[in-house]
């Protein structure tokens, strides 16, 4: 399904789904991965501990918090798909990124994390038929189908990829 085949763009999440084409699902996601791939990881790993301003994360961060996020909402995309109606929570990321000893790992070895767990998304999604992807759930007082979660692991990594060009890789060229 496309993302135009969305009956509506959840709140909040509307923010990441905007930032993916209105492709196939399969394809916003294989993309994905193909970016994954084609990093430039010398370039990345250069920045080594750097920030654009304090406070912020640093490289290894953003990549383990796409891991960790992506992580929870193909669970949340699990439990919609198979009809759970259980209301799940949301879970604070900033706690997430102080407890993950991201900064203490290679960036390869962040990344490879990154790159198994969307092959491992891209087969979950790759079971859901179209009745499936239409299902939907709620987490923290907003309903969401199971196909706005896939663009929103997509559009997710576009978020921070802009991040990235725009505010890390300038601290390279001052």
């Amino acid at each position: 399904m496309k993302k135009s085949d969305l009956s509506w763009n959840p709140t909040y999440f509307d923010t990441y789904i905007n930032k993916v084409a209105d492709v196939e699902l399969a394809e916003a996601l294989a993309e994905s991965l193909a970016q994954l791939n084609h990093l430039d990881v010398n370039k990345l790993r250069s920045l080594g501990n750097q920030v654009y301003a304090p406070g912020k994360w640093t490289v290894r961060d953003i990549f383990q918090h796409l891991s960790d996020c992506e992580r929870v909402f193909a669970y949340r995309a699990l439990r919609f798909a198979r009809n759970d109606k259980t209301e799940l929570p949301g879970f604070d990321e900033n706690l997430y990124a102080e407890h993950t000893g991201a900064n203490t790992r290679p960036l390869e070895q962040v990344l490879e994390e990154l790159k198994s767990i969307r092959k491992s998304t891209i087969a979950l999604f790759d079971t859901f038929d179209d009745a499936a992807l239409q299902r939907t759930g709620v987490m923290f007082n907003s309903e969401l189908p199971v196909l706005a979660l896939g663009f929103t692991v997509v559009g997710h990594q576009a978020h921070h990829f802009g991040i990235l060009e725009e505010r890390y890789l300038p601290l390279l060229n001052p």
